[in-house]
């Protein structure tokens, strides 16, 4: 009798990781995908507003009403710096901080958001969170236009160094693309970490000077307090609005140096464990 043959087995293992394993960033993929980071971006500010009443003037009315509230309950307790009304102050402030955050949450979260796509073809991850905060560059323009209706309102006139403003704005979108680069990797292996995102969130907005000035702080204490890189971030906004006084020069070279070591720091985590993504999400 025929002997049947049994058909050996076949290895279905599919391996899904970078070429190029390491540390290394990857510019030149990053470049080759460049379309992908637009579709990704132009997705992520339509699901936002989608199906939403009032849309894109939730923009407007999140920093807005948030620093109407402090100008309400806090104006009298709490100076604002010499030629910058509190309105003007705590607006500013929530602008930058409202950019921040929201991308901070979604790039902390984006790897899990879109955990189809990351477990069915390769790319370069980082185009995830990268795409995160870069969906909030319109919002953050949109924020600004309101700011110069405020500097109007108040017949504020800017000084020459306003032409410096892209600086503190460029260190809030690394500081948020690096920290986010870390929640994001952490958030696929250790599910409790999006839990924890709104919480660092209202804590670091605490320990940053959203509604109070710098001022506040003891002057021993200061260069402690620049640790955290929104300090000298929000404090150089601010004083670039106004041009009087001494420029927060220290301030601003501790919290740039702090956002440099977490964007180092995160983007190195990322790439070392982004072959594990489609294992563990």
């Amino acid at each position: 009798m025929p002997i049947a043959l049994q058909p050996e087995p076949v290895d279905t293992t599919i391996f899904i990781g970078s070429p190029n394993p390491g540390w290394a960033l990857q510019l030149r993929e990053m470049w080759q995908s460049r379309e992908l980071l637009y579709f990704l971006v132009w997705r992520d500010i339509k699901v936002r507003y989608q199906q939403t009443v009032l849309g894109i003037a939730w923009v407007v009315l999140q920093p807005l009403a948030i620093a109407l509230s402090l100008t309400l309950f806090l104006r009298r307790l709490v100076h604002a710096p010499a030629g910058l009304p509190y309105p003007v102050f705590a607006y500013s402030g929530m602008l930058v901080w409202q950019f921040f955050s929201q991308a901070l949450a979604s790039s902390g979260n984006s790897l899990l958001a879109n955990e189809r796509l990351v477990t069915k073809v390769y790319f370069p991850r980082l185009l995830i969170p990268l795409a995160a905060v870069l969906g909030g560059i319109p919002d953050l323009a949109i924020g600004l236009a309101v700011l110069v209706l405020f500097l109007v309102r108040y017949r504020i006139v800017p000084s020459a160094v306003l032409v410096l403003l892209p600086v503190p704005l460029l260190l809030a979108f690394l500081l948020a693309f690096g920290v986010g680069l870390w929640l994001a990797a952490l958030n696929v292996r250790y599910r409790d970490v999006r839990h924890t995102i709104g919480f660092l969130i209202q804590l670091w907005f605490l320990a940053s000077p959203i509604a109070y000035p710098v001022s506040v702080v003891p002057e021993k204490w200061r260069a402690w307090y620049g640790l955290n890189p929104m300090v000298g971030i929000v404090d150089s906004l601010r004083w670039m609005l106004h041009g009087e006084g001494p420029a927060p020069l220290r301030l601003l070279l501790i919290s740039a140096c702090s956002g440099i070591l977490f964007l180092c720091g995160g983007l190195y985590y990322f790439r070392r464990t982004e072959d594990t993504f489609a294992d563990f999400i």
